[in-house]
C-alpha cells in the first residue's frame, strides 16, 4: 500500500536511526535526523565506551531489505563458536551452532560511519550534527533543540517525530510526563564495563583464535574478546562496581596489575599496556529499559533503545534495533497513511518480543559468567548439538532460534523453558555423562523429544 510524503523528524543518527531513515527515504518521506554528537566521520570514533557488536541474522534481515547485508558481511569477521579462557590457561571451544553459522564481529563506529553515508546519500535524508533534543510537544509533533556548538535553541515542527536517540531518550521522557498511564522501569546490573584491548602482532597477525568469541568466565566476573579486521581484539571486562573485587576496589596500577595477572594471566602477556588501559578508560554502567506505549497518536514513536534498551550479553541489541527496522517498513507497507494504526501495530508486534529478548540477555550473563565452564553445562551442549543433528525439525536451541533464525523473541524464550524442562530429564539418565553418545542411549533422548513440543 502506497503512503503519502511526510516531513518526518528522527531523533539520533545511531545504527538504527540511521538504517530506519534509508527504510522511510525508500518509501518517499523527507527525514531530517538531528544528532547530539559531531559527525563522527570527521571527529573520528572515540574508543573507551563501546562494546563490539555482534550481527546476527536478524541484523543481517533487516539490513539485507536495504540491499547492505553483503557489503556488511565483508567488513565483518565470522565467529562460529566461543573459546573458553580458564585460570590455568586450559581453553575449551563451543560452537555456535550448524558447521556454517556465524555470527559476525563488526565495529560499531565503522558499521555507523557506513550507515551515515549511505543515508547521506539518499536526497530525502538531511543529518545535522550537534543537535541535542532536549524536549517534545507529544501533541503537535513539536521538537526542541539546542545546538551544542552554539548553545542556540530551536524548535523543529514535523508531520511525525520517530525517536532512536537511546537508553536516555528526551522523548521517552516527554511520554512518561506528558501523556497518562506511561509505564516505565530501568534495572542496572550491579556489574559494569570497561573496554580493553589485545593488540595485532608483529605482521598484523590474530593473537588469538580469530574466527570466535572469546570468553574468560570467572563468576562473579567476566571478560570478552571479539576480533577486529586489523588484527587486534576488542576487550570488555564486566566487573561489579563495589565490592571486594570491584572497580570500587582497584584503584591504583600495582592493585590492577595483581588482580589481572592473577585472573587473565594470558591476556596480560598478551596485552603490555593493558593496566594503562584500564586505568584510562571509564566505566559503563548496563541498563535495561521497558516501557509502554511506544507511541503517541499518529504524532510519535520510539524504536530502538529507546524503548527497549537490553543489556549486551546476547549480543542482540543491535541486531533487536535493526528487526524494528524491518518490521516498520513491512507495516509502512500494509497500513499506507493509516499511522494511527502503522504505529499502533508496530508497538503491540514488537513490545512482547523486546520483553523476551530483554530477560534473555539478563539470563545470557548468567551462563556466560558462571554456566560455560561448568561440566553439566557442557554436557548439554553436546547433547543438544546431537540433537539439533539428527533431529533438526523437532530441536532447535534457544540460542540458534535467537541468533540464527527470525523466529519472534518470545517463541524463543518460551522454547528455552520447555528446553530447560527436557533437560532435566536428559542429565537424570543414569549414566548420561558417560554415555550421551552412545547407541543405548538414542532411543531414550529420542522418547524424550517425543514428549518436547517444538511447533516449527
Amino acid at each position: 500500500m502506497s503512503q503519502s510524503s511526510k516531513n518526518i523528524t528522527l531523533v539520533g543518527a545511531g545504527l538504527v536511526g540511521s538504517l530506519l531513515s534509508m527504510y522511510l527515504a525508500k518509501r518517499g518521506h523527507k527525514v531530517n535526523i538531528f544528532e547530539r554528537r559531531s559527525d563522527m566521520r570527521k571527529a573520528g570514533y572515540v574508543g573507551g565506551r563501546s562494546i563490539n557488536l555482534a550481527l546476527s541474522h536478524r541484523g543481517f534481515n533487516g539490513l539485507k531489505a536495504m540491499g547492505l547485508d553483503e557489503e556488511i558481511r565483508k567488513v565483518g569477521i565470522p565467529m562460529y563458536g566461543r573459546v573458553i579462557h580458564q585460570v590455568t590457561g586450559e581453553v575449551q571451544y563451543q560452537a555456535y551452532g550448524k558447521e556454517d553459522e556465524a555470527i559476525y564481529s563488526v565495529s560499531r563506529g565503522g558499521l555507523n560511519k557506513r550507515l551515515m553515508e549511505l543515508a547521506d546519500e539518499n536526497p530525502n535524508i538531511t543529518i545535522n550534527f550537534d543537535e541535542r533534543c532536549f524536549d517534545v510537544d507529544i501533541h503537535n509533533a513539536v521538537c526542541q533543540f539546542e545546538n551544542m556548538s552554539t548553545n542556540e535553541k530551536h524548535s523543529v515542527q514535523s508531520d511525525l517525530v520517530i525517536s532512536a536517540d537511546g537508553a536516555y531518550s528526551a522523548a521517552r521522557l516527554a511520554m512518561q510526563t506528558k501523556s497518562d498511564r506511561f509505564e516505565y522501569s530501568q534495572k542496572y546490573l550491579d556489574q559494569g564495563y570497561k573496554e580493553l584491548t589485545i593488540p595485532a602482532g608483529p605482521d598484523g597477525e590474530f593473537l588469538l583464535e580469530k574466527n570466535a568469541l572469546h570468553i574468560w568466565p570467572r563468576h562473579n566476573y567476566m571478560l570478552i574478546a571479539l576480533p577486529n579486521l586489523d588484527g587486534t581484539f576488542t576487550c570488555t571486562l564486566f566487573f561489579p562496581f563495589e565490592g571486594e573485587v570491584s572497580f570500587a576496589s582497584l584503584k591504583t596500577e600495582s592493585q590492577v596489575r595483581e588482580f589481572l595477572t592473577a585472573q587473565f594471566p594470558d591476556l596480560v602477556k598478551l596485552s603490555p599496556n593493558v593496566v594503562q588501559e584500564y586505568m584510562a578508560n571509564p566505566n559503563g554502567a548496563l541498563v535495561t529499559v521497558k516501557c509502554f506505549p511506544w507511541v503517541y497518536s499518529d504524532k510519535l514513536a520510539l524504536l530502538g533503545d529507546a524503548a527497549h534498551a537490553i543489556v549486551p550479553f546476547f549480543g542482540q541489541g543491535m541486531n533487536a534495533g535493526f528487526e524494528d527496522c524491518f518490521e516498520f517498513g513491512n507495516l509502512m507497507d500494509k497500513h499506507g497513511d493509516n499511522w494511527t494504526d502503522l504505529l499502533d501495530e508496530f508497538q503491540h508486534v514488537r513490545k512482547a518480543n523486546a520483553d523476551a529478548i530483554a530477560d534473555m540477555a539478563v539470563e545470557n550473563f548468567i551462563e556466560m559468567r558462571d554456566k560455560v565452564a561448568d561440566q553439566k553445562f557442557l554436557l548439554r551442549k553436546k547433547i543438544e548439538a546431537k540433537l539439533n543433528k539428527l533431529y533438526p525439525e523437532q530441536y532447535v536451541s534457544k540460542y540458534s532460534l535467537v541468533s540464527f533464525s527470525l523466529k519472534p523473541y518470545r517463541f524463543a524464550l518460551e522454547m528455552g523453558f520447555r528446553q530447560d524442562a527436557l533437560f532435566e530429564k536428559v542429565l537424570a539418565i543414569p549414566g548420561i555423562e558417560n554415555n550421551w553418545d552412545s547407541e543405548e542411549t538414542l532411543p531414550k533422548l529420542n522418547d524424550l523429544l517425543k514428549e518436547f513440543k517444538f511447533v516449527n
